[in-house]
């Protein structure tokens, strides 16, 4: 499975850059999945309710399943590498886009701008393969694109497979 995590500081435009790729490679027909790392505790289940209690008593998982979608709450008893998440949970993708786990050693595009002062947040050898950026001068080796370059992006993504 082709897994690549989009990276960058906060507020560098991950999200929106995220969106942006998924409507175009859907528009080419491939079948896209999301990975969202948070560094900060989130609750994905409201105490109380059946998934929470079957969790709290002990279940390893927890998948609620409605006639339009499903969400699955699991305990994490270490940290996960995109690549292991998306072949245990998301089979049925073509690709899949992690926003975050800089740390992890997925193949990364980062997004940089000028506009959000900080230096890159991954080097080449942590598996750095482009840059979306308005800073010329940083990577030259590396691929860059503008932040607006959608289809450059994926073209690029597509020519890995």
């Amino acid at each position: 499975m082709n897994v690549i995590s989009i990276v960058g500081h906060s507020g560098a435009g991950k999200t929106t850059l995220v969106e942006k790729l998924i409507v175009e490679l859907c528009t080419r027909g491939v079948k896209v999945a999301t990975l969202k790392h948070a560094h900060h505790k989130v609750v994905l289940d409201t105490p109380g309710k059946d998934s929470y209690r079957y969790k709290a008593v002990g279940a390893l998982m927890s998948m609620l399943v409605t006639r339009d979608a499903l969400q699955l709450v699991a305990d994490v008893q270490e940290e996960r590498e995109p690549e292991q998440l998306a072949q245990r949970f998301l089979g049925e993708a073509d690709l899949v886009l992690a926003e975050g786990f800089s740390l992890c050693a997925t193949p990364k595009i980062e997004v940089l701008r000028r506009a959000c002062g900080k230096p890159p947040r991954c080097a080449i050898e942590d598996g750095l393969l482009a840059l979306v950026t308005d800073m010329d001068e940083v990577y030259p080796q590396l691929r860059h694109f503008a932040l607006d370059d959608i289809g450059g992006i994926v073209d690029f993504m597509q020519g890995r497979r």
